[in-house]
């Protein structure tokens, strides 16, 4: 019985996964990676102890990298520190706006933290297209990761 639990809180967890690439507050891949887990530790799948360290190893290390890529991308086109605090403010506030804001506030916020710290708009805006691509490559890493593991994850259920 207890198989069955993990193995329906490791589908959960697989799911809130990939959604979590989509949503900042929740963090996909290591979501994943514990629903990967529990299927391990029930009667469904044996992973190699060797394919569970790699990939806890790629699953710390997206996960310290989406907190990163932003801030890199934001600097690397010309930004400030005033531009990689817009562009975190306007992921909070983005938070309550849905999928879009979630996309534009880092934009939005990164370019109104440039423009206070200098008056030019075309330079903001270079930061803030820095911030979005950024992001964007964040988000895409993680799902890269999540649905590795959901591979796995299916893999080693149906296999």
């Amino acid at each position: 019985m207890s198989d069955y639990i993990f193995l329906a809180f490791g589908i959960l967890l697989m799911i809130l996964g990939i959604i979590g690439c989509l949503v900042p507050i929740l963090p996909g891949p290591p979501f994943s990676f514990i629903g990967l887990i529990l299927l391990h530790i029930s009667r469904f799948g044996q992973f190699p102890t060797r394919i569970l360290v790699i990939l806890a190893i790629i699953t710390l290390a997206v996960t310290i990298m989406d907190y990163v890529v932003p801030i890199w991308g934001t600097k690397k086109l010309g930004g400030s520190k005033y531009g990689t605090r817009g562009a975190t403010v306007g992921l909070v506030v983005g938070l309550f706006f849905g999928p879009l804001g979630i996309i534009m506030g880092p934009f939005i916020g990164a370019v109104v933290g440039e423009l206070i710290f200098r008056d030019d708009f075309s330079y903001a805006l270079k930061a803030g297209l820095g911030s979005l691509l950024g992001f964007m490559a964040g988000i895409g890493l993680k799902l890269a990761v999540s649905f590795v593991l959901t591979f796995y994850f299916v893999k080693e259920l149906t296999g």
